[in-house]
C-alpha cells in the first residue's frame, strides 16, 4: 500500500541556495514515490522568491532567528550557513501540516538503491517502489520504538560483504535521512556534525536510532556544488567538524585518520557509546 495512503506522511526536503537544482525531487518521483513533498527553506535564503516561483505552495519558510533561540550550536559563534536550524524546525512544520510522520531529506540525492549480494559481491540496484519502502520504514519505526530510522550512505558499505555492518544488517545510528514520528520529537545539536551529535547524545540515554543496511542513498559529492552546506564544510573542514562530536561524548569519540587519503574524521568506540542489553544469565538471584 502506498505510504501516502497507509500513513499521514510527507517528505520534507531541506534546501538552501539551490532553488533550480533540487535533485531529490526528480529522484523521488523517478524511484516511485507518489506522495506529498515540501521544500523547507530559511528566511535568509537569497533565492527564496525563486523557490516560491518554482514550487509555490510546496515551499515552507521558517525564521532562522527564531530557531537560534532554541538550538544549541555548542559554540559561541561561527558560519551560519548550517542545516541544524532547519532540522530542528521540521517537527514544528510537520505538526503545522497535520502530518503524523515525515521523512527529512537533503536536496542532492541522485538515487535510492537496494543493496544485495550477487556472485560474491555487494551490488546495488535503483529502487522503483519507494511508496512501499517508505511504508515499511515507518512500520519499522513504530515496531522498534526508535526515535528515527534511516537509509545507509555509501561510506557505511566500506568493506562490502566482509564488513561487520553489512553482516549485522543494521547500525545503531542515523544520518542524512530521517524517518520521524511527529509526536516523538528530538533535537539536533551542534553547528555542524549535527546528525552524529544527535544519535550520540540520545544513544547514550538509551534512545534508539537505526540505519538499515540493505537500502542506501546516493548523493552528489560533498563540497563539489554550490549552495547547501558546501560553504561551512570548506570553512570548517572535517577536523573542526569532528570535534563537535568529541564534545558531545568524549568517553567514546575521538578524532582519527580514515580513508585512502588519511583525512581526519570522528571515530566512535561503540562499546562505550550506548547502553547494552545484558544477557539474563548474569542476573543476580
Amino acid at each position: 500500500m502506498p505510504c501516502k495512503k497507509k500513513y499521514n506522511f510527507a517528505v520534507l526536503i531541506l534546501s538552501h541556495g539551490r532553488a533550480g537544482n533540487i535533485a531529490t525531487i526528480n529522484t523521488l518521483r523517478k524511484d516511485g514515490y507518489t506522495g506529498k513533498i515540501y521544500i523547507v527553506i530559511d528566511d535568509e535564503d537569497e533565492q527564496a522568491d525563486r523557490y516560491y516561483s518554482l514550487y509555490c505552495d510546496s515551499v515552507v519558510q521558517f525564521s532562522k532567528d527564531e530557531m537560534r533561540k532554541t538550538t544549541d550550536t555548542m559554540d559561541i559563534k561561527g558560519n551560519e550557513k548550517i542545516v541544524v536550524y532547519a532540522r530542528n524546525k521540521c517537527f514544528d512544520i510537520a505538526k503545522a501540516l497535520h502530518l503524523d510522520y515525515f521523512l527529512e531529506l537533503d536536496d542532492d540525492y541522485k538515487s535510492f538503491q537496494h543493496r544485495y549480494e550477487d556472485g560474491g559481491k555487494l551490488k546495488g540496484k535503483e529502487c522503483k517502489n519507494l511508496d512501499k519502502i517508505f511504508s515499511s520504514m515507518i512500520d519499522f519505526l513504530n515496531a522498534s520504538g526508535a526515535i528515527t530510522v534511516a537509509f545507509a550512505q555509501g561510506g557505511d558499505s566500506l568493506g562490502g560483504l566482509d564488513s561487520k555492518r553489512w553482516r549485522d544488517g543494521m547500525i545503531r545510528k542515523a544520518m542524512n535521512t530521517f524517518f520521524c514520528k511527529t509526536d516523538r520529537p528530538f533535537k539536533f545539536l551542534g553547528r555542524i556534525n549535527e546528525d552524529t551529535n544527535m544519535y550520540l547524545e540520545y544513544g547514550k540515554r538509551g534512545a534508539l536510532c537505526f540505519t538499515i543496511m540493505d537500502l542506501q542513498i546516493v548523493q552528489a559529492q560533498t563540497q563539489k556544488q554550490n549552495g547547501g552546506l558546501t560553504d561551512i564544510y570548506l570553512d570548517c573542514g572535517t577536523y573542526q567538524k569532528s570535534f563537535y562530536s568529541v564534545m558531545i561524548n568524549p568517553s567514546c569519540v575521538k578524532v582519527a585518520e580514515m580513508g585512502l587519503h588519511r583525512r581526519l574524521h570522528h571515530n566512535i568506540l561503540w562499546d562505550y557509546a550506548v547502553p547494552k542489553i545484558i544477557d539474563c544469565k548474569y542476573k543476580k538471584g
